[in-house]
């Protein structure tokens, strides 16, 4: 059970695996007012930047969760690093239906709604180790605009164009499970930017490293169409956030 290469390897040097840069997520830390002692569930963790930073500014404690053998190595390495290992804790499992033995004052998936089959279900999996009064945080890409058609939300990584929803249509979405949208701290152009064009350094270094790797020619296309595909589709039609959220 881990994550495919490709991604550990278009995202070697991130730290955080969304298009938050560190400054939108410190500012998404502060607009919680999490107090000392806060306990959190971060599903799909990734590298562990969100908790072990919480951790450090906030006083948090909490658990995440990834599929990933080497993001959760370097959560593990990074909360050592932060001086917070004996706040946190990163377990390598499949986030899919992962519920906490306690319920925790924050559950979060930042990014991966995969895991519950889409917001709702990720929703209804989060509210499983929430205590009642908690925060949910679901961090999911939204349309900045109307998409013309099935290629243009394919080129944006979606599977079509219902995957995703305008973000107000999103909101609403949230108020019809049942949840007050609380905050949300949404991704900019350039913090997109910083998400998407890291990824091209790391696959150039990685083809210069390895060219003779099994997944070198998938690299190579993903490398020679990925900028300009991204620059024509995806900076102009899709947006991400993370939204804070509170049963009603």
């Amino acid at each position: 059970m881990d994550l495919p290469r490709v991604f550990t390897i278009s995202e070697s040097s991130h730290r955080i695996h969304n298009p938050f840069t560190p400054g939108k997520l410190a500012a998404l830390g502060e607009a919680l007012h999490l107090p000392p002692g806060a306990t959190v569930l971060d599903l799909a963790s990734g590298s562990g930047e969100m908790l072990c930073t919480w951790a450090r500014d906030h006083g948090v404690t909490g658990t995440g969760v990834d599929i990933s053998t080497v993001f959760t190595g370097r959560a593990r390495a990074r909360a050592a690093e932060l001086g917070v290992a004996d706040r946190v804790r990163f377990v390598h499992g499949d986030a899919c239906g992962h519920v906490c033995d306690e319920p925790v004052d924050v559950a979060a998936c930042v990014g991966a709604t995969w895991i519950g089959g889409g917001v709702a279900g990720t929703a209804e999996l989060l509210e499983r180790s929430l205590r009642p009064g908690g925060l949910m945080l679901i961090g999911e890409p939204y349309w900045l605009r109307e998409v013309p058609d099935e290629e243009t939300a394919r080129a944006c990584r979606a599977g079509g164009k219902d995957d995703f929803l305008p973000l107000p249509e999103l909101v609403e979405r949230f108020g019809g499970l049942g949840y007050d949208v609380v905050e949300m701290v949404l991704a900019s152009q350039d913090s997109w930017d910083r998400y998407q064009a890291a990824q091209w350094l790391n696959l150039r270094r990685w083809l210069d490293a390895d060219p003779g790797d099994e997944l070198a020619p998938e690299m190579r296309e993903e490398l020679t169409t990925g900028p300009a595909r991204y620059t024509r589709y995806q900076r102009e039609y899709l947006g991400w956030g993370v939204f804070a959220l509170m049963r009603r």
